[in-house]
């Protein structure tokens, strides 16, 4: 089978990549592709190395990634405008306040937002060279993990090239008034976002996201754990409950925080204090490693469901996690022997207190908490089970 996988990233992830990489996006599509995948960003080449050591052919697109994506035009011979420089500044352009007042309704205004052009598309240019690569590498199966940027109207494009089995992947409550049938199979490791695509008249099933151990054979030495408390992640308006959970315990301990949205948070904040800018891929597997006890809180939309990536990445790298209370959490990992866990600001500050102060106690979570993700949690188990799923077409 053939299988390509389609994704994005984040607008300052990339013009990290390529300030990183002076004159990368000069290089060849092949070149750009393996530094992007070696920077172990997301889920960088993790879907397809699995898919490949499963006997499939597979391939990955970052479908917004315009360096990358004309350099594979020009290459193929295909006219195309060159892309804005590298590095070019990055801003949001929504205020804070803003993003905090229509956080909880973004799934109703995600179609308003798409139709004035404030929500993620690709331009005609982008979507030109898409179409030509899936026409290119013809596959059987493509696994699409940005809803967003390749929307309903580009997957049925799509489908009239070769008739892929459509796969669509995402962690959040998707637009509404979009025809969800256009996918073959659609999945989320949030039951909520499945049971909303069952609703629209979808087959939707739940996979989990996961880790990748090869990352452990090639991250530098692990670093002195330096950092008694960290955070990685956003906070945005998306995160509230998280953002409330954070500044109480920067209020008590040296909390090192490593993220973006600070811009969205009041001046008033004990976060812009912790701030210690953003981290990337290796980097931010560094920090996790560099971390006494490291935080992970779900965003708002979750839930009472876990399974967010640092979960994951934070176990699997063998970090000790003190994560937030869900109620499947269990069936994930056991809590108080493969990860700590919090119910309350109150709580977290407690369980920090504890572990900080009990090192057999927080190395014996921290192993078994990466004994049960390297046995249960990993990429190749969630491709085996997407397999399965797209058999039964």
């Amino acid at each position: 089978m053939r299988v390509l996988i389609l994704n994005a990233d984040y607008q300052r992830f990339l013009a990290w990549l390529y300030r990183r990489h002076p004159g990368l996006e000069n290089s060849s599509y092949d070149a750009q592709m393996a530094a992007r995948s070696a920077s172990l960003f997301g889920v960088a080449d993790f879907y397809s190395r699995n898919f490949e050591a499963l006997g499939h052919t597979a391939a990955n697109i970052h479908v917004n990634n315009g360096w990358m994506q004309t350099a594979w035009a020009r290459e193929h011979g295909i006219g195309v405008t060159p892309s804005q420089p590298p590095g070019a500044a990055v801003s949001d352009a929504i205020p804070g306040w803003l993003q905090r007042a229509v956080a909880p309704f973004k799934p109703v205004l995600r179609p308003l937002a798409r139709r004035i052009g404030l929500s993620p598309r690709l331009d005609a240019q982008s979507e030109q060279i898409l179409l030509a690569q899936i026409e290119d590498f013809k596959p059987d199966l493509i696994l699409n993990q940005d809803l967003f940027h390749v929307d309903t109207r580009l997957v049925r494009r799509i489908k009239q090239i070769c008739r892929p089995i459509m796969v669509g992947q995402v962690g959040i409550v998707p637009s509404r008034g979009e025809d969800w049938s256009v996918y073959d199979l659609l999945i989320s490791q949030i039951a909520a976002v499945v049971d909303f695509f069952r609703q629209q008249g979808a087959r939707s099933e739940v996979i989990h996201l996961g880790f990748e151990p090869a990352i452990l054979d090639v991250l530098p030495p692990a670093p002195a754990r330096s950092i008694d408390v960290s955070f990685v992640g956003a906070v945005s308006a998306d995160h509230q409950q998280r953002v409330a959970q954070l500044e109480a315990v920067a209020r008590r301990y040296d909390l090192k925080l490593f993220g973006s949205g600070l811009h969205t948070l009041p001046a008033s904040s004990p976060l812009h204090r912790c701030y210690q800018g953003e981290v990337w891929g290796v980097d931010m597997y560094q920090a996790l490693r560099a971390s006494r006890v490291t935080l992970n809180s779900h965003i708002d939309m979750a839930g009472p469901e876990a399974g967010n990536a640092r979960l994951f990445e934070a176990t699997g790298i063998g970090a000790f996690l003190l994560t937030d209370f869900k109620d499947n959490l269990h069936t994930l990992f056991e809590p108080g022997r493969e990860v700590a866990v919090w119910r309350s600001a109150d709580d977290c500050i407690a369980l920090i207190d504890r572990y900080l102060n009990d090192e057999p106690a927080r190395l014996a979570i921290a192993a078994a908490g990466q004994a049960r993700t390297l046995s249960t949690h990993t990429f190749r188990q969630r491709v085996s089970t997407i397999l399965q799923l797209a058999d039964r077409k």
